[in-house]
Formats: C-alpha cells, structure tokens, sequence
C-alpha cells in the first residue's frame, strides 16, 4: 500500500521500503539466471554466449525505460508529499501511451535491423544465429515491459513497493516454468528461453495494472477522459528525459564496451557476462537502497522538510556503507562457485572470478556514490545526474581502450571501478556546491 515517509524512523522507512525492491530485484534478474542456468547446462557453453552477446543491445531499451521511470518515480513521489494525489493519474496514463507507442515503433525497428546491430558489435559467427533468433523474440515483450515500469514507477513514488514485488514474483514463477518446458523438455534452445521470458513480462504487465487498479481507484482511468495530459507531460519530461539520455548514452556505450570484450573471444565473452549476471545481483541491494533514499528524499522535499531529508541521506549512506562491504565479502567468498554454476569451462570460470575479485573491491566507492546520487535525484536534480553518468561512461571506455594492451582482459574490470570513483568524486563536489548555494541564500535571507 501506499506509505507516507515524511515521519517515523527514516532507517525502519528505507528498510520498509527497500526490502521489497531487493526481492523484487533478485526476482527479476532469475529472469537472467534461469536463462542462463538452463541454457548453459542444456545447450552448452556457445549458447550461453549468445544470450551474453545481446545484453548490451537489450540493455539498450531497458535502460533508457529504467532511466525515464526512475524520474517519474522521483516526481510521483514529490507530488504524493505534496499531496497532489490527483496529478498521480496524469502521469501514469500520458507515460503509459507516449511510451508504449515509442517503444513499439522502435522495437519493430530493432527486430528489423537485429543482424546489422549484431554485426556492429562483431559478434563471433559461432554463435551469430542463436543471438539473432534470442534477441528478436526478447525485444517481442519490451512494449509489455515498458507500461510495467511506468506503473511500477508510480506505485514506488506512492510509496508502494510490494506491488512490483508481486508482480515479478508472478512472472518469475512463470518463467521458470516456462524455461524448462521450452528448454528443458521440448528442447527449443536459446529460442525457447527468449519465448519463456517474453510471456513471463507480458504476465508480469497484466499483474501490476489489475492491482493498480483494484488497490487505487485514483489511478483508474477511462478512454472517455483525456489520457494525455500536458502538464503532466512537461513534468515528466523535465525529471524523466535526463535519466533516460544519461542511460541511452550509457547503453550506446556499453554497445561499444561489448564490441571490445568481443574482441576477447567467446570465451571471455562467456565468462564476463555470466559473471555480470551474478555481479547484477549481488549489487541489488545497492542499486535498491539508493531508489528507496531518492523516494525518501523526493517526499521529504516536496512536503518542504529538507532537513529531514539530509537526515535521509546520512542513514542511507551509512547503511549503503555497511552493505557494500558485506557484499565485497560475499563475492570474494562464494564468487567463483556461482560462476562455476552456469556450466562454463574451468578456464572461464577462472576468468571470471578474477573480474569478481578485482571488481567487489571497489563495492564501497559504488554504494557511497549511490546515496549521494539518491539523494540528489530524491531534490530533482536530474540534469546534474544524468551529465556525471555519462562523463562516468566516457571515462570507462577511455580507460577500456588506453589500457587493454597492458591489463588484457582485466581492464574489463578496472575500467569500471575507475569509472565509479569518478562517479563518487562528481557527486559529492555537486552535493557541496548545492549545500554551499543554500547556505548563502540563507544568509542573504537573514
């Protein structure tokens, strides 16, 4: 249900909220595992590679929808701490119809021109055609994907983060079921994984709007009314278009960061992306601390208490502190045996746990730098945002390039660490510009 978070406990509020978002996370990314698990057990170590060598396309989309929800998530839950209840629909119906249209068009262009981008990526030709017939059928449920998140988006500003929960947890069930009746039994290969995962977002879709609409009649709506609506239009825009240029530029990057690990071989192919995979999920509870502090902040602010929402950023940075360094011990204990899982050769496993091991050491510098992010996002502060995480970007793939002939693969992961501090140094300087400015209109106040 919805929640107000602009009183009681801040850490009992982040905990309260966050916890769902972290299971609802780790559900969504066994998306990836079971993909991954039963094709590489099943099918072998290429088809594994083909899945891995159509993430960064994927990731494309996905992120550019992420980016532009986590804004509208941010604005919701403003306007929810300015008890603008009535503005919440607006949002949702003219997000749900803009978005969705784009993404269909340009999904059925992506579908179109799948070789041409798989090619550009010099995808090794083993494995060309099962990435090309895994990605087509993906990209088939991305307009499904696209009006969950924007629901999803609205449901967290609220407050509400056990309706995506819910949600995910209907679709994860579906999708391993589905995997291994596709896969396991029926034997379709890379094709039948991408099958199962596109019916399992079209149900993880129709969840979340039923439930929206039987737990919040405010969020009903009727093709009678007018379903776009143009404040909520210009709103939107100006909290969700940075992020969503930030993560299209990030995902064009990483497009040219997946060129340079083809260069590797498919072997290093293998062993990255399945340790990604792990490394995606073990980062969740990062990731999700820092969308539940932006929604702490994002309330606070719009009810008008800034000081209760510097204390946000206080607890949640110590608690993003704590758990990035509970994680740098997981991945260094238990890293390489979760690798080892997929089904990849000893070679690639020992790949793999080197990245782990040289990437999980830079854990803490992330978590800092995602709750002064958090923070800054929760104030509004979208363009600053989006602007670091692409000089982060750039800095990486610099780094990428510079350094490959001297580091190898390894560079794959120094890179991003590199970036990540970049990332952390940025944030604090703008937190402290912004503390700085507030400080001195105060002043002239006084």
């Amino acid at each position: 249900m919805a929640k107000d978070m602009t009183k009681g406990s801040i850490v009992k509020t982040l905990l309260n909220f966050t916890l769902p978002l972290i299971m609802s996370g780790l559900l969504q990314q066994l998306f990836n595992w079971v993909d991954a698990f039963i094709v590489g057990n099943i099918e072998g170590e290429l088809a594994l590679a083909a899945i891995g060598s159509t993430g960064s396309i994927y990731n494309v989309f996905i992120m550019v929808i992420v980016g532009f929800t986590s804004g509208l998530a941010v604005l919701a839950a403003q306007q929810y701490g300015l008890k603008q209840f009535e503005k919440l629909k607006g949002n949702l119906t003219t997000f749900t119809i803009l978005l969705g249209g784009i993404c269909l068009v340009i999904v059925s262009l992506g579908i179109i021109f799948s070789k041409e981008l798989l090619t550009a990526l010099a995808t090794p030709l083993n494995i060309f055609q099962l990435a090309d017939s895994y990605l087509k059928i993906l990209l088939v449920g991305m307009p499904f994907l696209t009006v969950y998140n924007v629901y999803s988006a609205i449901l967290r500003g609220m407050g509400d983060s056990q309706a995506p929960f819910l949600a995910i947890l209907v679709s994860s069930v579906a999708n391993v079921a589905l995997d291994f009746i596709f896969v396991g039994i029926l034997h379709y290969g890379v094709a039948g994984a991408a099958v199962a995962t596109m019916i399992s977002q079209v149900l993880m879709t129709l969840f979340i709007m039923i439930y929206s609409w039987q737990k919040y009649p405010q969020l009903r709506f009727s093709f009678k009314e007018k379903l776009i609506n143009q404040e909520a239009l210009v709103l939107g825009l100006r909290f969700g278009a940075p992020l969503a240029i930030q993560s299209g530029v990030s995902s064009m990057g990483n497009l040219l960061l997946q060129r340079f690990m083809n260069g590797f071989g498919e072997l290093t192919v293998a062993a990255i992306t399945t340790a990604y995979r792990v490394d995606s999920v073990i980062l969740l509870p990062i990731i999700n601390l820092g969308s539940g502090l932006a929604t702490v902040v994002g309330q606070n602010i719009g009810s008008g208490n800034d000081k209760r929402a510097r204390k946000a950023l206080v607890a949640g940075g110590v608690m993003l502190a704590v758990v990035s360094i509970a994680l740098t011990g997981v991945v260094l204990l238990i890293g390489g045996p979760l690798i080892a899982m997929f089904g990849l050769t000893t070679e690639a496993i020992v790949i793999g746990k080197r990245f782990f091991f040289t990437i999980a050491s830079f854990y803490l510098i992330y978590g800092l730098a995602t709750a002064f992010r958090g923070y800054l996002e929760g104030m509004g502060d979208m363009v600053f945002s989006g602007v670091a995480g692409i000089v982060a970007l750039i800095t990486r793939i610099i780094a990428s390039y510079s350094f490959a002939d001297y580091f190898g693969d390894k560079i794959i992961a120094y890179a991003e660490a590199f970036s990540w501090v970049v990332l952390l140094i940025l944030y604090v300087l703008r937190f402290w510009q912004k503390g700085r400015v507030r400080k001195e209109v105060i002043i002239e106040e006084i």
